[in-house]
Order: C-alpha cells, then sequence, then structure tokens
C-alpha cells in the first residue's frame, strides 16, 4: 500500500536568504544578432518554470568554487545556446513573437541562506518558501527587462547549495532542459558539450497555409487576446490550497496494472495507470454531477511521431497536449480498464497528422489546451541525474505554484524511476480531503 507523505517537522517560511550581488553574464565568445522563430507550441508557453537543484557539501569543492565554476560555464553555454542571452519581442511584420539574439544577457544571482540543507525540511513536499532560492527575471536589473533566464547560486551553512533556475518556457521544454543541464555539467568539467543542441524551430512552423484536420475539442479558442509579451496561460490560484504528496510504490502501481489488463490486451504503461488513477480521484473530488464531462490532459513528446522525426536533441517545445475525456458516471461506475484504455488512445492519437493540425490550428487562432487537470510529469526525467564535477543533486523540483488544475509527477529522493512516483497535488481543503479518500480506495 502506498506511503501518504506529509511534514515530518514544521517547514521553515522564511529560509533567511541574503542576495549578495545581482549581475547580467554574457557569451564567452561574440555570438551572432539574430531573430529566432517560435513555434505555435513554444509562443503559448510564455511563461517562467521555476526549479530548484539540491547539493550536499562536497569537501573538493567548497560552494565559492563551485559559483565560480558554474558561472563560467553558463557564460561559455550561452555561446552554444545564445538564445538565452536574448529577449523575446514581437515581429512589427509579422505579429509573431520570436526570441531577438541580441547577446543582452542571462541573470546570475549569488546569495546565501543561514540554514543548513537538513535543516531546510523534507526537499519532497512543496514548501512555497523554495521560491526564495528562485530570482525572478522580470525587471531584473532595471526596469523593464526581462531576461529569458536567471539562475541564483545559495550557498547554505553546511558547505551544500541550491541552484535555482527560472527560465521562459519559450526556451525549452522538460526533455530540452535536461540536455542543457548535461551540457552545463560538461562545461563545468571542461569537457566537450554532452550533446549538440538542435535550434531550428522551422521544423515546427505551421504548413502553408494552415490545415486543421481535425476537431481538437481539447482547444480553447481564446478569440482575439494577443499572445504576446505579457501573456500566458499559466496563472497561480488566489483560493487557499492545501498541498499534499502521494506516494505510489513500484507495487502500487504494478497493482493499478494487472487491475488494467482486466479484459484488455493492450500494452499497459506506468504513466498511464497512474494518470488514470488521478483522473478517477479528481474527477471524482469536486460536487458530484454524473452528467458533468471531465477531461484529463497530459504532455505527449512528439519527436519521435513526426515524419521525419525530429532530432532528439531539438531545442525548444516539442510536447503537446493529449486528452481524455468521460463523464463523471463514467469514471465512477465505469471499469478501469476501459479508462486507461481512454489515456492510451489520447496518446495513440498524437500522429504526425494530428500533431500537424494542432500546430496549424495554432496559427489560426490564439488559445491553448483546456481541461480539468493537466498532469505534468518530470518522473524519470532525470534532473536529478546530472553529474556535475561537485556530483549529482539531491532532489530537484519546481518552486510550488499554486495551481489546482496541474497535478506534478516526481521521482523520489535517490530514486531511479523504478522505486515508485510521488504525487504532488494542490486542491481547496474539501476537495483534497476527498481526492486522499479516494487515492486509497481506489488502490484497494
Amino acid at each position: 500500500m502506498e506511503t501518504y507523505v506529509q511534514k515530518a517537522q514544521p517547514l521553515p517560511q522564511d529560509l533567511k536568504v541574503t542576495i549578495h550581488k545581482t549581475s547580467m553574464i554574457f557569451p564567452s565568445k561574440r555570438t551572432e544578432k539574430k531573430s529566432l522563430f517560435l513555434s505555435n507550441i513554444d509562443k503559448v508557453l510564455n511563461f517562467d518554470v521555476e526549479t530548484v537543484h539540491f547539493f550536499v557539501a562536497n569537501k573538493d569543492f567548497p560552494t565559492k568554487i563551485v559559483a565560480e565554476k558554474f558561472k563560467k560555464a553558463l557564460e561559455d553555454a550561452l555561446v552554444v545556446y545564445d538564445f538565452l542571452a536574448g529577449r523575446l519581442k514581437v515581429n512589427s511584420e509579422t505579429n509573431r513573437l520570436e526570441i531577438d539574439c541580441n547577446a543582452e544577457g542571462a541573470g546570475f544571482v549569488e546569495a546565501s541562506s543561514e540554514y543548513k540543507l537538513n535543516q531546510i525540511g523534507d526537499l519532497v513536499y512543496p514548501n512555497p518558501a523554495f521560491r526564495q532560492f528562485v530570482h525572478k527575471n522580470k525587471h531584473f536589473l532595471k526596469p523593464g527587462d526581462v531576461p529569458l533566464c536567471v539562475f541564483q547560486f545559495t550557498s547554505l551553512k553546511c558547505g551544500g547549495f541550491v541552484i535555482g533556475i527560472s527560465t521562459s518556457h519559450t526556451t525549452f521544454d522538460g526533455l530540452s532542459f535536461k540536455i542543457f543541464l548535461d551540457n552545463i555539467a560538461a562545461l563545468a568539467a571542461n569537457k566537450p558539450l554532452a550533446v549538440i543542441p538542435f535550434h531550428d524551430r522551422q521544423l515546427l512552423a505551421a504548413r502553408s497555409p494552415p490545415r486543421v484536420t481535425f476537431s481538437h475539442p481539447e482547444l480553447i479558442n481564446l478569440g482575439n487576446i494577443p499572445i504576446g509579451l505579457e501573456s500566458g496561460v499559466c496563472m497561480d490560484s488566489m483560493e487557499e490550497l492545501d498541498f499534499k504528496i502521494f506516494r505510489l510504490t513500484s507495487d502500487d502501481i504494478n497493482r493499478l496494472k494487472e487491475k488494467a489488463k482486466a479484459g484488455s490486451t493492450a500494452r499497459i504503461t506506468g504513466f498511464n495507470v497512474i494518470t488514470t488513477h488521478i483522473w478517477r480521484c479528481k474527477a471524482l473530488s469536486g460536487p458530484y454531477d454524473p452528467n458533468r464531462s471531465s477531461t484529463i490532459l497530459y504532455a505527449v513528446d512528439i519527436r519521435s511521431r513526426l515524419n521525419p522525426a525530429l532530432p532528439k536533441s531539438y531545442t525548444g517545445n516539442a510536447v503537446l497536449t493529449a486528452y481524455a475525456t468521460a463523464k463523471c458516471k463514467e469514471i465512477e461506475e465505469g471499469s478501469f480498464s476501459k479508462l486507461v484504455e481512454m489515456v492510451r488512445e489520447g496518446a495513440t492519437r498524437m500522429s504526425d497528422e494530428y500533431a500537424r493540425s494542432i500546430i496549424d490550428w495554432g496559427e489560426l487562432y490564439n488559445g491553448f489546451p483546456n481541461g480539468e487537470v493537466l498532469v505534468s510529469s518530470w518522473w524519470r526525467l532525470g534532473l536529478e541525474k546530472v553529474e556535475y564535477p561537485w556530483g549529482k543533486p539531491k532532489y530537484c523540483c519546481p518552486a510550488v505554484h499554486h495551481r489546482k488544475d496541474i497535478i506534478l509527477l516526481f521521482s523520489p529522493i535517490g530514486g531511479n524511476g523504478d522505486d515508485g512516483v510521488n504525487v504532488i497535488v494542490a486542491l481547496p481543503p474539501k476537495e483534497m480531503e476527498k481526492f486522499q479518500s479516494l487515492f486509497y480506495k481506489f488502490l484497494i
């Protein structure tokens, strides 16, 4: 049976972080000034993704040395990833959002905390105070300036440290961000790039003329609302939310797989049964209406689904949102195996033509995926496996945002992806109580 992870001790609300220096870093070599095309997938992801990476002390790498090596690696990386030193702009001729590769720099912040790593509390628990380890992009050094990437290096009292990274989602999806970190680690060790990134986003340009060949019920048209510099689809909720973590062990996942096999000959994946389990709990945790339709959204990497396939090293956003929809009555009373099949079909639906149709839809309309809940999986992404000269991170996670419509999947601390998964949920208190009850009930 799963273990419910909760706060073992009061979490510090103030991590006593002092910022010592805020500066701009630039490419270590001259880079070409140019504009970088952003795809229709990139342009709707105009919000920042904040991640924190915790490291234990390494006697061979004092924090001052690590900070210097990390900063130098970033400067070298900005030559290869020249767009990270640029700025978003709207092209006056095409009215499209793009990146001006103008070498204006990325942000770098040096800070310290009065805490030791073991005093911060349970790293797995989404403590909102972790946002103190990440510096905001907006108005970084001067009013109106918004770097696409800001790095904060915070040394801890124990000799450990935290690297906080805030990047515009227009720059990376999860897979290309992982490759970026692998390359930072290689450069910090004075080694060649681990992977040569592929930057040509024209491979995901819309067809001319655009051809929308599917109905796309998973997308909502926002009408004439501009997708510009200040717009984005990721907004924090202002209502009171509880945060909890639910642990699914490998045994729990196998048990769900066995339930899904009833009457099905299709291949059953861990992700599909976890997503379906979450869908049932979320759909039925609010006010019950048997005739209400519930839609779950989940990201699908399209690199290998296109024809021809995208390079694995494609930098940018190459994920689209698959979906499954059912009435609450069916979710409550129907078989688990049928619901899993719906989730599987959502991913299978993502063919080359379907993906191209979504991209073309984005050429004609301003909009984004719309559903009751989005499952965002960082599980098996491998951020904690990046091998820096000073060691792998003890744990990596996003800084907490109040979003009841996004549920996150993470590997446990020290996990290898096969040790189960942590499900991070934010819901209003009454819904959380029902969600927790269903989470246990549906595992039996």
